[in-house]
């Protein structure tokens, strides 16, 4: 619930919601959006080790220098490869007196060695309240919360407003880590507020729409269009279809599943810019260094080239010298005779310094052709480095690819997994309903089952090329005709529910197999509850193989 003095606090909005009551996704032109750049900022968190398995225990929130009066506790329970967090806060005051382009909080949980996970959004209601039930696959671990512009953000703000605290009873080893971790810094933010000052009606438009719009300038600031289009097209895209419903006037719900759709994609989108931005300019880095290193190569051989073009001058020169003297020579014999046997010495001698000089040509000329066949050489060895180099760059693309797939797969493994049991399989993600969420018998879904059906949709839908097959599965009870059909039927139910969410039809499959593939014996009433069921198999080239090891918590 939006808090009643929200409006009033609104000083300013982004520039780009000045038509948002029209419905307009209209943003700011990134030609002349301010770049937004994340600058490292040291931070000291207290981070608790919860022991394994030792039941739940309760800690304090209290209010940093920025929100003194805010607080909350939080009950955090060790579960069987996760921990369990019920975190409450009061008293705090709305986002938007820190700044108007801090829209929401965002619950953080911080490593011992200084990394920062996203654990949710916080929502207040009028009194300055809020409450949030999540998991963290940490055991030490220190607990903010941060004003933010939108609630997909990766990197916390330097906005810490609440910060937890042991207290008397509290279970586990406190541990202070004195390490840097990254921060978007105050004010980095700032240049998003509305120059105009104007004001909005939040009766009528979520702000689960002005997070998203803040999410799409910060990605378009980030380079997205040119770095990641891909995703900034499909943010794009979901904020469009926002503000259509919200010109149709459709319901609120749909408006706020598709904003928050859209700042899922841009904070994507922002993140793979980042990373990419940065690969291409340690890329630029190492083509100009070894450009730079092959052009002083080349100078080196051309000033030892030119030298020795110089030097064969030089021999030439002395050649023709000595010719002419010899010339000389002869007139002088012909012109005194007595001085003959001189003469001859004298040209004796001549002829042997133009054999030396014709030696030294030849000396020079050969050096000079070995200077060519090293440049030859050199180029030969340039062409063979830039193909080595074209090999390895192919590779890195591969390997990254690769990797790309793993993560996906993995923050797949780890997003359904708060939603129904999940496991990794040779086959895909394998995604478990039990027979609980069925009425007994029956193929009709229950309200739960609907409830997680709807956020595994939302899941896939933010992950384009997967796909789904539903396998329905029976116990031994009944005949096996009976089983057949109730297993298909709940499959199809399931298929159904899916396609009504919004993911493609072509995308879904249904099956049943009635009791011919159970996963625990029939002989027994546990046995036959785990046998009913229906699971998902979630595949795709997207997601690439199995991941070696992984399993569901």
């Amino acid at each position: 619930m939006t808090h009643p003095a929200l409006l009033l606090l609104i000083l300013a909005v982004p520039a780009y919601a000045q038509v948002a009551e029209e419905g307009s996704s209209s943003v700011e032109d990134p030609a002349t959006a301010p770049a937004v750049k994340a600058s490292v900022v040291a931070k000291t968190a207290k981070a608790i080790n919860y022991q394994y398995r030792s039941g739940a225990t309760r800690i304090d929130f209290v209010g940093t220098a920025l929100m003194t009066g805010a607080g909350g506790e939080a009950k955090v329970e060790s579960k069987k490869g996760y921990m369990e967090i019920q975190a409450e806060f009061d008293r705090l005051k709305p986002p938007m007196q820190l700044g108007t382009e801090y829209l929401t909080y965002v619950l953080w949980s911080i490593s011992p060695d200084g990394r920062s996970s996203n654990l949710g959004e916080l929502v207040l209601d009028n009194a300055g309240r809020a409450k949030l039930n999540v998991t963290s696959e940490l055991q030490v671990f220190g607990l903010i919360v941060t004003a933010e512009p939108y609630f997909a953000v990766r990197v916390p703000s330097d906005l810490v407003v609440v910060e937890n605290k042991i207290r008397d009873g509290t279970k586990g080893r406190i541990t202070t880590t004195d390490t840097k971790y990254e921060l978007f810094d105050r004010g980095q933010y700032e240049q998003l507020a509305n120059p105009l000052s104007l004001t909005v009606d939040l009766k009528k438009i979520p702000l689960d729409v002005y997070q998203a719009r803040n999410a799409l300038v910060i990605a378009k600031s980030s380079g997205a269009q040119e770095y990641a289009s891909d995703i900034l097209g499909k943010a794009i895209a979901s904020m469009e279809i926002a503000d259509r419903n919200l010109n149709r006037r459709s319901m609120r719900k749909t408006v706020i599943q598709h904003a928050r759709q859209a700042t899922q994609f841009a904070e994507d989108a922002r993140e793979l810019s980042m990373k990419r931005k940065e690969a291409e300019a340690l890329e630029t880095e190492r083509r100009e260094a070894a450009a730079r290193e092959t052009a002083a190569r080349i100078q080196s051989a051309e000033a030892e080239q030119r030298r020795i073009v110089e030097e064969a001058a030089r021999a030439k020169a002395e050649a023709a010298k000595a010719v002419a003297e010899a010339a000389r020579a002869t007139a002088e014999v012909a012109r005194a005779s007595a001085e003959a046997a001189k003469a001859e010495a004298d040209r004796n001698r001549l002829r042997a310094e133009v054999a030396a000089a014709k030696a030294a040509t030849e000396r020079a000329q050969a050096v000079a052709q070995r200077a060519q066949a090293e440049l030859q050489r050199e180029a030969a060895r340039r062409v063979a480095e830039d193909a080595k180099q074209q090999t390895q760059a192919a590779e890195r693309a591969r390997i990254e690819a690769e990797r790309e797939k793993a993560e996906l797969r993995a923050r797949l493994l780890r997003q359904f997994n708060l939603v129904l049991d999940t496991r990794d399989s040779e086959r895909g993600l394998v995604v478990n309903m039990s027979d609980v969420l069925f009425d007994t018998g029956q193929y009709a879904l229950r309200p739960t089952a609907r409830e997680k059906l709807a956020r595994l949709s939302g899941i896939v839908l933010a992950y384009p090329g997967l796909r789904l097959q539903a396998e329905g599965h029976t116990d031994t009870t009944g005949t096996e005709d009976l089983n057949q059909r109730l297993s298909e039927r709940r499959a199809e139910a399931v298929r159904e529910y899916i396609a009504s969410q919004g993911v493609p039809e072509e995308a879904i499959t249904s099956t049943g197999l009635g009791f011919s593939v159970p996963v625990a014996s029939n002989d027994t009433r546990e046995g036959r509850q785990q046998n009913r069921r229906v699971e998902i198999i979630v595949s795709g080239e997207v997601i690439g193989t199995a991941l070696a090891g992984a399993a569901a918590p």
